[in-house]
């Protein structure tokens, strides 16, 4: 499907692995130009070596996002090579503290708001004023299912809750613009890496068997690639009516668009 996203820049944090790289690849074969940030700056460059031996145009910022001088590098970088943004996908979050709050400190909290909203707030910041002022621009939001059920760690869930509310009010306010804001709630993905990986590795079969029994109707994991098509075709014109939705995408938990 032809998306006619040819020559635009998108922006992906957390691009090197897992959903943020998949978003960047379905992004990429899609036309656009690619510039995503990890922490692991080797980790960053060999992806966007991977990118370019398909003959994507990419680059990519070894850059910590929760970080204020790092954002903003990696935005600068992004401007002075690529050009400005037209597509934003914040993409990074993890949860920092524990399940329950009694447990989690108060600077394990505050990480945790860090890098599941308020990285995405603070980036959103820097390139939305070339969005409005060219009357063309998408801001998608990866936040989770437990950003709207009960689920993961405190601090987690509550970040990714006050993502997908940052995401609806954002949404409203530049729906007349041209610029549209959407976001992805992806449920229990599994890749290399992922929560859900580290989950199965750490427990035993019955324990996997009783989680998946209990959540996942489907009886499986989901996996990466439905999470960047949905985000190419969100940042695409094809979605042009849609702003402010939150779509659940997973392996068989709940789907539904609003």
């Amino acid at each position: 499907m032809d998306l006619s996203l040819e020559g635009k820049v998108a922006m992906i944090t957390g691009g090197s692995r897992g959903l943020g790289k998949q978003c960047a690849t379905a992004l990429a074969r899609e036309g656009c130009r690619v510039s995503i940030c990890g922490r692991d700056a080797r980790r960053v460059q060999e992806t966007v070596g991977e990118f370019a031996s398909e003959g994507w145009d990419a680059r990519g910022s070894g850059a910590d996002v929760t970080d204020v001088e790092d954002t903003t590098r990696f935005y600068e970088e992004t401007v002075a090579e690529m050009g400005s943004p037209d597509i934003l996908v914040n993409n990074v979050g993890g949860r920092r503290g524990s399940i329950r709050f009694d447990e989690t400190s108060m600077e394990q909290f505050l990480e945790g708001l860090e890098v599941n909203l308020i990285s995405a707030v603070r980036l959103t910041k820097l390139a939305l004023p070339h969005m409005e002022g060219q009357g063309w621009g998408r801001i998608i939001n990866i936040a989770s299912i437990y950003g709207r059920e009960h689920g993961g760690s405190i601090d987690y869930m509550t970040g990714k809750a006050g993502l997908i509310a940052f995401s609806k009010h954002l949404a409203l306010q530049l729906a007349p613009t041209g610029v549209l804001v959407n976001c992805v709630a992806p449920g229990s993905i599994d890749f290399p890496g992922s929560t859900w990986d580290r989950f199965q590795r750490s427990s035993t079969p019955d324990q996997v068997n009783e989680f998946i029994g209990r959540n996942l109707p489907m009886g499986r994991f989901g996996w990466p690639e439905p999470i960047g098509e949905t985000v190419a075709f969100l940042a695409s014109d094809r979605a042009n009516l849609i702003t402010g939705a939150c779509i659940n995408v997973d392996g068989g938990q709940s789907k539904s668009l609003f």
